[in-house]
Formats: structure tokens, C-alpha cells, sequence
């Protein structure tokens, strides 16, 4: 039986991802001189201290953290355009939940979560969630979304970052992905067989990537390469799941 997928795209997260990735975007996010700074954050990062069970938890926690990261300046003037930011009834420490979250949110197009959570529920994550969601903010974020996308005459929030930014981040999605084989849970020769019969097919080199291949690095027979394009589907196996593949 195929285990559940921990991150189900466009639909949310656990509680612990989105924790995690405030406390990772409070270390990161970018610091504006206190005279300058509109949108203030606490001095310490959210608590409880919450760290994902899992690796797939734990690698989505940092993917939105440093998705929020890129758009923090754009996340922060949709919160005052808003006027969802300030808010009495949230502290500043709980600023970087409300920001990733917000991330999260417009990115699946303001509609409801639809992880089951199997984990204890986060009370701030709940408190967070429940004044984002609230009918009238919720209508002026997504208004205030809008505002900002037709400004700068963009489809989504991620059109309007620095073309620098654009840039690093289309040749990183064309880079192929490094994959180390545990040898300690699984052998080369299942772990062949069993990508086998997810329907991926060995080729000889990088070059020879295509959409449902990958191949075995030359010098380190432990090392595979996987188009980008596949990511998603990986991270989401069972072989991940078990720790038998581990991205590099």
C-alpha cells in the first residue's frame, strides 16, 4: 500500500511545515532599518519549537520559508495594502507565520486547506490561518494580490521579482537533481528495480535526460541524476519516504 503524500500541491501543509518555516524565515528574512520598517516582526522566532517528523516535511518547511524570502517585500506591501497589516489581535512574534502563510495562501488562489493533518494541531497556526481566512480579509488580500499583479502587469506575485532573481531561478529548475542511493536500506539493484516500476527508464549520461529517466553518475555508482521535472513525483515515493533515496 503507497503511503500518503505528505505535501499535497496547491492544497497546504501541516501545521509543523508552516511553523518550521516561520522559525527558518525569521533567521533569513531581510532586515530594513527600523525607521523604514512598515511591517515589524518579533524578536524571537515562533514558539512552540516545532520540527517536521519527516524529511519531505522538513524540505517543504525550507522551500516555503525561502519562498516567502523572494517575496518578502511583496508579501509585506499585499499585508498593508490590505490593511490585514497591522493587527492588534497578533504579536509581532507571530509576523513571519502570518507572512509564509500568506505566501501559501495566494499561491493556492486563497482556497481552504486541504491537508488532513494527523498531527497535533498548532495553536498559532490555527489562530493565523483563522484571521487570514476571516470572509472580509480574505477578500481584500486576494483584492490587494490583484492590485499588486496588475500594477506591475504580472499573472502571478513571482512574475514581479527582480529579473536577477528570475534568472537564478530558471537555471536552477534546469539543473538536473543528484540523488544519493542509501546503500545502507537498499541495494543498487533494487533500487533499479523498483524505479523500474515507477515507470523510469536508466540512460546512459546527463545528456540523455528526458522526462521519465535518469541516470548513474560515472564515478560514484551511488549517485543517480533525475530531470528537475521530477521532483514532485520523487519526494512524494515510497523510496524517499523510507530513506532508501535522499536528495542532494
Amino acid at each position: 500500500e503507497r503511503r500518503k503524500m505528505i505535501v499535497v500541491e496547491k492544497s497546504g501543509y501541516h501545521d509543523s511545515v508552516y511553523i518550521s518555516a516561520a522559525q527558518i524565515f525569521q533567521g533569513i528574512r531581510t532586515e530594513k532599518r527600523r525607521d523604514r520598517a512598515l511591517v515589524r516582526y518579533g524578536d524571537d522566532s515562533v514558539s512552540p519549537m516545532v520540527t517536521p517528523h519527516d524529511e519531505h516535511s522538513h524540505r517543504a518547511a525550507y522551500e516555503l520559508a525561502f519562498s516567502a524570502l523572494k517575496c518578502q517585500d511583496l508579501l509585506e506591501e499585499i499585508l498593508l495594502d490590505s490593511c490585514v497589516y497591522p493587527c492588534l489581535s497578533l504579536p509581532d512574534e507571530l509576523t513571519s507565520l502570518l507572512v509564509v502563510m500568506l505566501y501559501d495562501l495566494q499561491d493556492r488562489k486563497f482556497e481552504p486547506r486541504k491537508v488532513v493533518d494527523e498531527e497535533e494541531p498548532v495553536a498559532e497556526v490555527r489562530e493565523v490561518e483563522h484571521y487570514l481566512h476571516r470572509y472580509t480579509f480574505k477578500t481584500k488580500l486576494a483584492a490587494a494580490v490583484a492590485r499588486c499583479r496588475i500594477k506591475n502587469d504580472a499573472l502571478s506575485i513571482e512574475d514581479i521579482l527582480p529579473e536577477t532573481i528570475q534568472k537564478q531561478q530558471q537555471r536552477a529548475s534546469t539543473l538536473p537533481l543528484c540523488v544519493w542511493v542509501n546503500t545502507l536500506k537498499i541495494s543498487l539493484q533494487d533500487a533499479f528495480r523498483e524505479l523500474k516500476e515507477e515507470g523510469l527508464t536508466k540512460v546512459e549520461s546527463v545528456a540523455d535526460l528526458d522526462h521519465c529517466t535518469y541516470c548513474v553518475d560515472q564515478h560514484c555508482p551511488d549517485v543517480l541524476f533525475f530531470p528537475s521535472s521530477l521532483k514532485e513525483k520523487l519526494l512524494n515515493s515510497d523510496l524517499f519516504a523510507d530513506c532508501k533515496l535522499l536528495l542532494q
